[in-house]
């Protein structure tokens, strides 16, 4: 089963936390010092928010699904939509490790389809982990037109975004 997922980047964690929390009705499953994560079933959807991007607003959207063959199975239609599809295996993000496509929409919103393979005790983004694992980052427009950039500087990772 999907679930509807919205990243929002803020200014001050604590006051997104207050903020959403009251909006929802109740407190996020996750908080750290820059992330906060709520899992709602009405309506199902995995909002997160986080301090570390330096664009306030929505950061990106996407969907998260409960197996390994729905993420196979979305797969064609991402393609469909664009073919510019950028995959991320075990890829540490978000305090969590996760299989994952990216894609861009018409507008230039990033969306993220992944299936979640358990928790990390760190972010990602910054880490040896997200080096090791995901070579590239999705952005709205490379300067080069490119639908990534690279994260990592390795030799072995020359090209990933091609």
């Amino acid at each position: 089963m999907k679930r509807f997922h919205v990243h929002v980047s803020v200014g001050d964690i604590e006051e997104g936390i207050r903020f959403y929390s009251t909006v929802f009705g109740t407190q996020p499953v996750r908080v750290e010092s820059d992330y906060a994560k709520w899992m709602l079933e009405d309506p199902r959807i995995n909002f997160a928010i986080s301090k570390r991007q330096t664009k306030i607003g929505v950061d990106h959207l996407g969907f998260q699904v409960d197996e390994a063959e729905e993420l196979r199975d979305l797969k064609g239609q991402l393609l469909a939509a664009d073919a510019a599809l950028v995959e991320q295996t075990a890829a540490a993000c978000c305090y969590s490790s996760s299989d994952k496509y990216w894609v861009t929409d018409p507008a230039g919103v990033p969306w993220e389809t992944f299936h979640t393979l358990g928790t990390i005790p760190v972010y990602g983004n910054d880490t040896d982990i997200a080096k090791a694992t995901a070579c590239c980052e999705p952005v709205a427009a490379a300067k080069d037109g490119a639908c990534c950039v690279p994260s990592s500087t390795r030799a072995s990772d020359a090209g990933c975004c091609a």
